[in-house]
């Protein structure tokens, strides 16, 4: 671990990336949430993160080291929190910074799971929760999305998708309204700057569930944070002398300690609604190849009296191991003369099973992230005489949190069984078995450009009648033109890995998510349970296919399919803006509206306004709908309320339609009259976002 650390920091020095060195770098960690398996371990725990600590600090890079969820690190490492919420959180001596160094965006998938939505309004509180109480700095996990390209996604059975619900997703798009809400409220923070640096904040309640945080430097700057820590009601606070409406669950910052620039429930920015857009890609030239279950290769093969377990037999250098053994069935068994068929009963610690009779699957058993352990049990037709057992165990990524991995199991450590002979039961679990790691195609590297010659491959109408097991599928297609992010959309295909010019795009498998997506408010404590999205929809159906990898034409796709599948509807999609919204009051919280010199003149109000902007190389190409007055309803499903200024969809389509990007100011002059005096108004709108055509482009 020394010459790990030591090997990164040098190339980071090397490369004059640390602060002291006028680089980039103001903060590294040692080890990561390493706080639990060290109290587990006791004194041996506690010397180890001594020692690393130590460690860390003697290769003098000049900037603090952190350790994250690390109670008792040492000086001078600073412990740092992790979490949804760190308001709670105060690091081990005053002396130190309070720093949140994972506030979670979002939450990861797994497998036959949920997609996890965590609102923009509640991280954007919780942020807010931690600056208002003193916090010094914070980060957030995950900012920018990404991919488990190859066998990397950990867990087991997390998703190749680590999308996260970022303010910037997997494909690299920024996520509205997340990431512009989150923009907004630093530029709030940062206009706070001068009195959070001079002081600590004074308390004082503004009610049963609210609170004033006050922060005064010498010089006369001021600002307050004021919160509503209700979850279910808006309420009235007076705060020097100034009333102020707070919704639930929210913070307002006031950066003169008068003007609301900000609040967190109140969300300015437009919701951006993505699709997945058929290209014109052709996948061309299907080709199959079928592992052989009957020929594995002897040589690679090795044998025990018992079942052994996974990891330690693959070393990881496949997710496949074969188990395998044979079964002497005597020509008298009543099963044989129209009696009922034995069941095999087989035990898995994980993650995924394919039972082989005889060449044939017979069936298929699988995990889940709750109880990785599941048994196979099956009606299996044996014949008189020498029977093969093939078990094809599957790992689905390997524990990447706790302690002592070497004794998590994977694989099948029994028991085995038949049930239903005539001398009734026979354990197979302490026989002589055969194992060999991988598979064929893996060994002949069919997944790369350079692998076996095609040779092997069978053209692909021949093979596409029958859906079989095992399965190699091969096929190329060329590039498609622009630059939206693309993915494979595997929604016909069962379980298995994919592959393109040699680069691995990862595991993919269609289970279905199973969860509560009841619905979603964002006040209230979030946890990963709270807002859950895609139930019965496969967890993941889109597997991100970086443009980088490609070439112009002729790329190779290679893919594994385990269970069966129709290659034939695999597709390439693009991944872009589809329509947007925006939905904003009269009296929205406006940074425009706050300027110190203002004091004393009078003051003019900045009226808010609705900004809309499609992606770069797409312009706003009709108004789907438009109200100022009391729109009811969410993005993709507003209705007019009972106030609706008639001209709502005329202001917005001369305004917007043709362009890339617009803004409308809210105001009764805009929209002809006011449509119903003394009632808070609003304007929500939705446009459609299309690509641009030389004809409609009109800068925006």
């Amino acid at each position: 671990m020394q010459g790990f650390t030591e090997k990164i920091v040098g190339l980071m020095k090397s490369h004059s990336l640390f602060e002291s060195q006028g680089g980039p770098i103001i903060l590294s960690q040692i080890e990561n949430e390493y706080g639990a398996q060290s109290k587990l371990l006791g004194a041996a725990g506690y010397n180890y993160v001594t020692w690393a600590a130590k460690m860390a600090v003697e290769t003098g890079t000049g900037v603090p080291w952190v350790m994250c969820k690390e109670d008792d690190a040492p000086d001078p490492v600073i412990n740092t929190c992790n979490g949804f919420y760190c308001d709670a959180f105060q690091p081990n001596k005053p002396y130190k910074p309070t720093i949140w160094t994972e506030a979670w965006s979002g939450w990861f998938s797994d497998f036959g799971g949920p997609l996890h939505h965590r609102p923009a309004e509640d991280l954007a509180f919780a942020v807010a929760r931690f600056i208002q109480k003193g916090g010094s700095f914070v980060n957030y996990y995950m900012y920018h999305g990404g991919t488990n390209f190859g066998r990397t996604a950990g867990g087991p059975f997390i998703t190749t998708s680590y999308d996260y619900d970022a303010p910037v997703d997997e494909y690299g798009l920024i996520r509205q309204p997340k990431y512009g809400h989150l923009k907004e409220l630093h530029k709030a923070v940062k206009m706070c700057e001068q009195a959070l640096v001079s002081a600590d904040p004074v308390v004082t309640s503004l009610g049963n569930f609210q609170q004033a945080h006050t922060y005064t430097s010498g010089s006369g700057d001021c600002a307050a944070f004021l919160s509503n820590y209700d979850t279910e009601s808006a309420t009235r606070v007076l705060f020097n002398n100034m009333h102020y409406n707070l919704p639930p669950w929210s913070i307002s910052i006031l950066p003169d300690c008068r003007n609301v620039v900000f609040n967190t429930a109140k969300v300015g920015v437009q919701t951006s609604q993505m699709q997945m857009l058929p290209t014109n890609t052709k996948m061309f030239s299907w080709e199959t190849y079928d592992e052989d279950t009957s020929a594995l290769d002897d040589s690679l093969m090795i044998s025990a009296n018992g079942l052994l377990e996974q990891i330690n037999v693959t070393r990881d250098a496949s997710d496949y191991l074969w188990y395998i053994t044979s079964v002497d069935i005597g020509s008298s068994e009543s099963f044989l003369r129209g009696g009922e068929l034995p069941t095999l009963i087989v035990q898995s610690t994980g993650h995924a099973v394919h039972i082989f009779i005889n060449g044939q699957l017979s069936g298929s058993a699988f995990g889940t992230r709750e109880n990785r352990r599941f048994t196979f049990t099956g009606k299996v037709n044996l014949r008189a005489g020498t029977n093969k057992i093939a078990l094809l165990s599957v790992a689905v990524g390997l524990p990447n949190v706790g302690g002592h991995f070497e004794t998590w199991n994977t694989g099948i450590l029994g028991p085995v069984a038949l049930h239903g002979l005539d001398q009734g039961k026979r354990d197979l679990s302490w026989q002589k078995w055969t194992y060999q790691v991988g598979l064929k195609g893996e060994a002949m590297n069919l997944d790369s450009p350079n692998g076996i010659l095609s040779l092997e491959w069978m053209e692909g109408s021949l093979a596409a009648q029958t859906q079989q097991p095992l399965r190699w599928h091969k096929a190329y297609f060329d590039a498609p033109e622009g630059d939206e992010p693309l993915a494979l959309d595997m929604e016909s295909m069962g379980k298995g890995q994919i592959w393109i010019n040699g680069q691995s795009i990862g595991r993919y498998w269609t289970a279905y998510a199973h969860g509560d997506c009841s619905g979603c408010s964002y006040s209230g404590t979030f946890r990963p349970t709270k807002c859950q999205l895609g139930c019965g929809q496969p967890t993941q159906k889109w597997y991100h296919v970086p443009r980088s990898w490609l070439k112009p034409t002729q790329n190779l796709l290679v893919l594994f399919e385990e269970l069966g599948g129709d290659p034939s509807k695999i597709s390439l999609v693009k991944r872009s803006v589809s329509t947007v919204c925006a939905e904003i009051s009269e009296y929205h919280p406006n940074i425009k509206n706050w300027q110190i010199e203002s004091y004393g003149k009078t003051e003019e109000f900045h009226r808010p306004k609705v900004h809309l902007h499609c992606s770069p190389g797409q312009a706003i190409s009709s108004i789907k709908f438009a109200s100022f007055g009391t729109p009811l309803g969410t993005c993709g499903s507003y209705q007019q309320g009972p106030c609706h200024a008639p001209t709502s969809y005329d202001i917005l389509e001369k305004r917007c339609v043709g362009k890339q990007r617009c803004a409308v100011t809210i105001s009764n002059s805009n929209f002809g009259h006011d449509p119903c005096p003394n009632v808070l108004k609003r304007l929500s709108v939705e446009a459609v976002c299309a690509p641009m055509t030389s004809t409609t482009a009109q800068p925006g």
